[in-house]
């Protein structure tokens, strides 16, 4: 189970699969994959960007669960999480659409290569708790994705979503519950 820091830790660990599926070829270096808005990718040539977090619903169950002998806890809270995967060729004008095409590709195909994350490539708390969350290529329209660019001045750049589902983060939220100490049956007081 995550911390309050899953989500962030979810977007790290899908940096890390894509440096270690995506380097040396089409991306000759793995810094030039990063966590960062696709606006403004500075010298990146794959940016991941958190754009939609979504409750899960099929996995989250209600209520609490015995932490302790005293201590319960409630249940953690399990989120879908959407991630823009935009390319920024660096290449000469007449070779970046190309250039463009093969890094998306590459993406796409290291997406569909990882059914779930690799434990190997997790970070923080979601290597610690041995969580298994699950990597997919997100099927928006164009229109859609176009509403994600639209609200800026930057042109719109090949880009794919991948959504991670299964990223749960713990609840701090217990109630201290009490042994029964002694009880009535029939009238007499039992210990």
């Amino acid at each position: 189970m995550g911390d309050y820091t899953a989500f962030v830790e979810a977007g790290e660990s899908l940096v890390k699969l894509f440096r270690a599926f995506m380097t040396p070829e089409p991306v000759s270096n793995p810094e030039q994959i990063g966590l960062c808005s696709p606006h403004s990718p500075e010298n990146n040539q794959l940016t991941v960007s958190l754009f939609h977090v979504e409750e899960d619903m099929t996995n989250t169950q209600g209520g609490y669960y015995q932490a302790s002998r005293d201590v319960q806890r409630m249940r953690p809270t399990y989120f879908g999480l959407r991630f823009l995967v935009t390319a920024h060729s660096k290449a000469p004008e007449q070779m970046r659409e190309a250039d463009s095409y093969r890094i998306i590709g590459a993406a796409t195909q290291t997406v569909l290569d990882n059914p779930s994350l690799p434990p190997e490539l997790l970070v923080g708390s979601l290597a610690e708790s041995g969580a298994q969350p699950r990597l997919m290529i997100e099927r928006l329209n164009y229109e859609q994705l176009m509403k994600i660019w639209n609200n800026t001045s930057v042109a719109y750049k090949l880009s794919i979503v991948c959504k991670i589902e299964g990223v749960a983060i713990v609840s701090k939220r217990e109630r201290r519950v009490s042994r029964v100490g002694e009880f009535t049956v029939n009238g007499e007081q039992i210990q």
